[in-house]
């Protein structure tokens, strides 16, 4: 509770299982969990250890690590901005924790994300009315993509990122669908996936070659003052970091690596800056940075998990995740709800019909 009140991003650590070809090809494990904080991994730097909030090693289910995550989900109904990403190398998991396997069966947090939000919602309906809508975005070689858009993949000219005035990120050009219920939310989610780019690479068969994020905007209107918030859930599944060396890469994917690389590393000059308190926090540099402006150092709760592979092949890599994300530890955001009351939301209401010329008197 003291950690959620200093408004510290939370960072979970989650250790995959052995993969059958790692077992087949003599792998041995070099990741230990002593306590429930604690991370050790044996590298050939010796022994190094991170503590984190939370530790799922591979034992760890699906339910499991969603059920932490639960409070977050009641934040976004309640009017915050709420950012739950995963960061690591290719093959980590990170998709897994996310989403869930591809055939449905072990879902991640996403889907259980869905499910959480409507229940919440049916809960209070008598309380709150609820609005419910979803854009999905992909960040693939430095452009900017509408998985919602059948045009999606000509250009991205038409998708600007700003801010708005209590600091959310709204993507202006984007498509924005609304949605009922958990199963049309789900429904919308999987319509987007099927755009979404993916091959296969040595260290992964369905590796994700783009940063993927969903954004879920929950508007509540109290039924009783009539006053409006609206809370919005990013899901952001990051593309995996990796050595080049490591992946057998066509050329096409060497360039999907320089440009997945590039953004991470923007990403990683912000939470350095965000983590050292420095004034100036570089969020223009990249697109995945000014996507995730509301998330990191801002107006928001957010969680990371920073997902790793158990092995010694990978031991380097999964050192390099882990110092990142202790940085990610130490940044501190301002969690603030946004909430307008009836008197602001109605003069906005006007407002926005005069732009749109209509005849707005009536409601003066």
């Amino acid at each position: 509770m003291v950690e959620d009140m200093k408004g510290k991003i939370r960072v979970y650590c989650r250790v995959r299982p052995m993969s059958k070809t790692e077992a087949k090809n003599g792998n041995t494990l070099v990741v230990k969990s002593p306590d429930e904080y604690t991370v050790q991994v044996e590298s050939q730097r010796g022994l190094k250890e991170f503590q984190f909030d939370s530790i799922f090693m591979p034992e760890s289910g699906q339910e499991k690590v969603f059920e932490d995550t639960s409070n977050l989900i009641q934040s976004a109904v309640d009017g915050y901005n709420v950012c739950i990403f995963a960061y690591g190398q290719t093959g980590s998991g990170k998709t897994y924790t996310i989403i869930g396997d591809s055939q449905g069966n072990s879902p991640g947090i996403a889907p259980r994300a869905f499910e959480g939000i409507f229940n919440l919602l049916e809960e209070n309906k008598t309380k709150f009315s609820y609005k419910v809508s979803c854009y999905m975005l992909e960040l693939y070689n430095d452009k900017l993509l509408d998985l919602f858009s059948k045009a999606n993949h000509a250009d991205d000219t038409h998708l600007d990122i700003k801010k708005d005035r209590k600091g959310m990120v709204v993507v202006q050009g984007a498509e924005v669908k609304a949605a009922r219920h958990a199963k049309e939310l789900y429904a919308l989610f999987e319509e987007g996936s099927k755009t979404r780019h993916v091959a296969s690479t040595k260290m992964n068969d369905e590796s994700s070659r783009s940063h993927l994020v969903i954004g879920i905007v929950i508007e509540s209107t109290n039924r009783a003052t009539g006053n409006i918030t609206k809370g919005k859930l990013s899901l952001v599944d990051l593309a995996g970091s990796e050595r080049a060396a490591k992946t057998d890469s066509s050329a096409e994917q060497l360039k999907e690596a320089m440009s997945i690389n590039k953004s991470l590393s923007a990403l990683g000059d912000v939470i350095s800056a965000l983590s050292s308190e420095q004034q100036f926090i570089p969020y223009r540099n990249n697109k995945l940075t000014m996507l995730m402006q509301d998330s990191l150092g801002g107006n928001a709760k957010t969680l990371m998990f920073v997902n790793i592979s158990p092995v010694n092949y990978n031991a380097d890599e999964s050192v390099i995740s882990l110092t990142y994300a202790s940085r990610v530890k130490l940044i501190t955001n301002d969690a603030q709800k946004n909430a307008d009351n009836k008197e602001i939301s109605r003069l906005k209401g006007i407002i926005q019909k005069l732009k749109k010329g209509d005849n707005a008197d009536e409601d003066i």
